[in-house]
């Protein structure tokens, strides 16, 4: 399974051979792997993406710790389930070469919010006929409790509020991918306004690229210089001993 977090651009359309295709761009920039869970030690194989940057004053002080190490600013967290963990390392990334044309995806987002709206809207209903007799009632939602139980079923179909709620599109088509602008064009409409954060996940293996680790100052030790011979190994004096030696020679002269 491969997956990554982007933002919802607005819709266009581009020119597949002599056909036009309407999609929806997705900005999906490099993510990084800011966690990852394992079954000993978490009960489940997990990893967790870090995408987006906002400022630190704006994200609470437990997630910038989460990822101090990272040296990262994320504006979102996401966590996918995955059956092995092992080709992952905290500080990788997965940007949207993971991703070809003709990938069957899965795209997950919060639809917009439409406030509270009626039966007609919300549930499709076809509302009654437009005949004499039949004043105000087009879009109402009829009946709504039998008289034996005397009450309403939970789950009857009434108005309310409508959408806010999270929705997945499946067996989307991408059609090209815009490596260098880290765009991802998905054909047909996505869940979500304009700039809301989307999860798309497909099938195939996940392409990472590994966290490139700092080089290492090698301080060179010191050492006494020592020249070597076929038989016995020479040390050389540094001046300083030559002549606490030589001041040792003078005082035993002088008690002589």
């Amino acid at each position: 399974m491969k997956f990554i977090l982007g933002t919802k651009l607005s819709m266009t359309q581009v020119w597949n051979d002599d056909k036009v295709v309407a999609v929806t761009p997705v900005l999906a920039t490099p993510c990084v792997v800011a966690q990852v869970k394992t079954k000993t030690r978490d009960g489940y194989e997990a990893v967790q993406l870090a995408c987006g940057v906002r400022k630190a004053k704006n994200i609470k002080k437990p997630q910038l710790g989460h990822v101090k190490n990272l040296d990262i600013k994320p504006a979102h967290f996401r966590e996918f389930r995955v059956e092995d963990t092992a080709a992952f390392k905290v500080g990788d990334t997965v940007s949207v070469g993971t991703f070809s044309a003709g990938d069957s995806i899965n795209v997950i987002g919060v639809s917009k919010g439409k406030g509270f709206q009626g039966v007609v809207k919300r549930h499709h209903f076809a509302g009654f006929r437009k005949t004499h007799g039949n004043k105000d009632q087009e879009r109402m939602g009829g009946s709504v409790g039998a008289k034996g139980p005397a009450h309403i079923f939970k789950g009857t179909r009434m108005g309310g509020r409508m959408g806010g709620d999270r929705v997945t599109t499946t067996n989307l088509e991408v059609i090209s991918v815009d490596s260098e602008n880290n765009i991802i064009f998905v054909k047909g409409s996505v869940p979500g306004a304009i700039n809301s954060l989307v999860t798309i996940i497909g099938k195939g293996d996940i392409k990472l690229n590994l966290k490139k680790e700092a080089a290492k100052e090698v301080t060179p030790e010191l050492t006494p210089e020592v020249s070597e011979t076929a038989e016995t190994t020479e040390v050389k004096e540094t001046p300083v001993e030559v002549a606490a030696i030589k001041e040792e020679i003078k005082t035993e002269e002088t008690k002589a």
